[in-house]
C-alpha cells in the first residue's frame, strides 16, 4: 500500500490520541498516527469507569502464532512528517528499549493500519517498522510488569517513543495514569523451541500464575520462600527468570521488590511454601538445573 504524507486539509476530520503524557496525536485517513500539539484538556483517560471490564489488568496475553502479513500496512517504506520509515522484512531478532504510550477510546472501533478495527480492550499495539502483524513482549522497566501484544497498527510518530499500546496492554503494565513508560520490546517468534526437557518439580503447587508484588504473592499457610538467583536492578532479567521457572513447571513464582543499600532490586521467589522441607526440595531440584537458590522466611 502506498502511503502519502497528509496535507493539512487531510487532517481536518481526525481524532486525538488519548493518554499520552507528552501530548496527544492525530490519525490520518490512511490509519497512521501522527503526533501533534493539542490542548491539555484534550487528554483522553480512556473509557469511563462503568465502561471498563472487570479484570482489565488481567486480560490474557496475545497468543503468539504464525500469521500471513496483512494486506495493508506493510509497504516497503512510507513517509510521515517528512521522515521515511522502512518496514522490516521480518521481526526476527528485534529488541529495543525506549518510550511507550497508549491510545484508547477515541480510536476504539476505528480502522488500524492493518485494516482491522482497533479494540482498546484487546492486547494489541502500534509500531513504526515491525511487520504487521507481529508479536512482541513489552516489559515496563520501572516495575517489571510485562505483556505480550499483537502489533497490528502503525505509530507512534513521536521522538523517544517506540510503541503505542492498547488500553488493555497499558493496564497490564500499570501505566494508564502516567500515560507513558520506559519499556523493552522484544519480538517473539511463533513456534519458538520450548526450554529443554526438565524433570518434574518436586512439589505440586496449588497456585496458578505469577504475580508482581512488593509483598509475598499469596496467602497460603506458609511464610517460607525460595529466592532464586541474585536480586537484580534490571526488571527484564527478573521477568525472564520468572518465565523460565514457569516454563520448567513451577507456578507459585513472583517478583518481589527488595531494598539493598537503599537501592531497589527485583528478586524472584518461589512460594509461599508449606515447610522448610518443601523449600529445601525445590532448592535442591533447582541446583540440578544449574540455578542457585536459598531458603528465606518472609512476613505475611
Amino acid at each position: 500500500m502506498k502511503v502519502r504524507t497528509l496535507s493539512a486539509a487531510a487532517l481536518v476530520a481526525i481524532s486525538l490520541l488519548s493518554g499520552c503524557a507528552h501530548g496527544p496525536a492525530q490519525r490520518g485517513t490512511d490509519g497512521f498516527v501522527r503526533e501533534g500539539p493539542a490542548p491539555a484538556h484534550e487528554k483522553d483517560r480512556g473509557p469511563a469507569a462503568h465502561e471498563v471490564p472487570d479484570g482489565i489488568a488481567y486480560v490474557p496475553d496475545a497468543e503468539v502464532q504464525a500469521e500471513p502479513r496483512s494486506r495493508y500496512g506493510n509497504p516497503d517504506s512510507y513517509e510521515v512528517f517528512g521522515k521515511r520509515y522502512h518496514v522490516l522484512p521480518t521481526a526476527d531478532g528485534y529488541r529495543e528499549r525506549g518510550g511507550a504510550s497508549w491510545y484508547g477510546k477515541k480510536f476504539h472501533g476505528r480502522r488500524t493500519s492493518s485494516g482491522e478495527p482497533y479494540d482498546m480492550y484487546a492486547m494489541t499495539a502500534a509500531h513504526k517498522t515491525l511487520p504487521l502483524p507481529s508479536f512482541v513482549r513489552v516489559t515496563h522497566l520501572g516495575n517489571g510488569r510485562s505483556a505480550i501484544v499483537r502489533v497490528n497498527d502503525r505509530g507512534p510518530f513521536h521522538d523517544g517513543r517506540i510503541i503505542d499500546l492498547s488500553y488493555a496492554a497499558a493496564a497490564r503494565l500499570d501505566m494508564i495514569n502516567d500515560g507513558h513508560a520506559e519499556v523493552e520490546v522484544e519480538a517473539l517468534a511463533p513456534g519458538a523451541p520450548a526450554p529443554d526437557d526438565a524433570p518434574a518439580p518436586p512439589s505440586s503447587p496449588s497456585s496458578a500464575g505469577a504475580t508482581l508484588s512488593a509483598t509475598p504473592a499469596a496467602a497460603g499457610d506458609g511464610t517460607t520462600f525460595v529466592a532464586v538467583g541474585a536480586a537484580t536492578e534490571d526488571p527484564v532479567r527478573a521477568v525472564e527468570l520468572r518465565e523460565r521457572l514457569l516454563a520448567m513447571g513451577l507456578d507459585k513464582v513472583s517478583i518481589h521488590l527488595v531494598t539493598d543499600g537503599g537501592r531497589a532490586r527485583h528478586e524472584v521467589r518461589v512460594g509461599p511454601l508449606e515447610s522448610r522441607q518443601e523449600a529445601e526440595e525445590i532448592r535442591s531440584w533447582l541446583a540440578t538445573r544449574a540455578l542457585t537458590a536459598r531458603t528465606i522466611a518472609a512476613m505475611p
